[in-house]
């Protein structure tokens, strides 16, 4: 199993605990991220959004793309997946920018391709928002125009959103960055098996998260790609005792009062297409972190990741609150990898 993280970029993943203590700002960042790779971590994953759907939409949020490369030029091994949302990147300049963070990099970076939910955003910004399977085939000819800027020394394209005409890109990435990609819908999972590289997944138990893996390999299959990474995001909570991490279960999840960050939740429930059906009593804990029920003992913990690994699970991107301490508690009690000298 390989193990990432989320970059703290909103301040926080818990929606109904104001501070956790660790502040959306480029300090926290860089500390979080050096000593990650110093505990072991394989991965952190920056999410892109210009507001912040977790703490409310006029709380601190990080910008993903500049502080990736800051972090590019900061780090060593720690693969970095940047989210990046295609109405919000016109392709052939994303593929000049983000060739050259890679190449700060040494070919560690990796996309996160996210087809937009967030309509208010869009719209505050004065961007296109497209309907649910619209999205999709602007994410598809948008991967087609940086695919081939990466690949080709002039790029010539023309599609119903993007063209380009003998587009050069130069340097080129360093190695060419993993695309990963999640989604629910059958238009989603068309897309990504047939152009992406890894499939990443909100958090579920071991048997809902089987047959999607099992899915996805399936249409790998029969378009004659490769086998696909599978990646699949959890909130995790290890203690000595059982009833230590079932208090602080108890505390992260106690909603007193319906806080900033809900109006910002319920419109993204409203605009995908989930296969099951969200609880409310799973909204302080974002991307159904809880379903995977990391919580508890590290024995129990490394069981419930090797039922996962069985399944054909690869990757966990991880969220954890306060996130520096509970991270090298993590790694330390569950991941037992062995430190680098600081």
């Amino acid at each position: 199993m390989r193990f990432g993280y989320w970059m703290p970029v909103f301040g926080g993943w818990l929606r109904n605990v104001p501070d956790e203590g660790m502040a959306a700002s480029w300090a926290y960042s860089r500390d979080l991220t050096v000593n990650a790779e110093r505990w072991g971590y394989d991965l952190t994953l920056i999410a892109e959004l210009n507001m912040n759907d977790i703490k409310g939409v006029g709380a601190p949020t990080l910008d993903a793309w500049s502080t990736a490369a800051a972090l590019a030029a900061v780090t060593e091994t720690i693969e970095l997946m940047v989210a990046v949302r295609p109405n919000f990147h016109q392709p052939a300049l994303f593929a000049k920018a983000a060739a050259n963070i890679d190449q700060i990099a040494g070919g560690r970076l990796a996309l996160n391709v996210v087809s937009s939910w967030w309509a208010d955003e869009a719209r505050r910004y004065g961007l296109q928002f497209d309907q649910h399977d619209d999205r999709y085939a602007r994410t598809s000819e948008w991967l087609k125009v940086v695919e081939g800027l990466w690949s080709e020394e002039e790029f010539t394209f023309s599609g119903q959103f993007y063209q380009t005409d003998h587009a050069v890109c130069s340097p080129k990435p360093a190695r060419k960055p993993v695309t990963y990609a999640g989604g629910e819908s059958p238009a989603a999972k068309a897309l990504i098996a047939e152009q992406c590289d890894a499939y990443v997944m909100h958090g579920d138990p071991v048997e809902a998260i089987a047959p999607k893996i099992a899915d996805m390999a399936a249409r790998r299959e029969a378009l004659g790609k490769p086998p696909m990474h599978y990646g699949m995001a959890a909130y995790a909570i290890v203690r000595d005792s059982e009833a230590e991490a079932q208090r602080e279960l108890a505390r992260i999840t106690e909603v007193k009062e319906l806080p900033a960050g809900y109006a910002n939740f319920d419109q993204w429930l409203s605009g995908t297409q989930l296969e099951r059906e969200m609880k409310i009593q799973e909204y302080a804990v974002s991307n159904r972190g809880l379903r995977p029920n990391l919580v508890g003992t590290p024995e129990q913990l490394r069981e419930r990741i090797e039922e996962y690994e069985a399944a054909g699970l690869d990757l966990l991107l991880l969220q954890m609150s306060p996130q520096a301490e509970e991270m090298e508690r993590f790694a330390a009690q569950v991941m037992r990898r062995e430190k680098v000298a600081a």
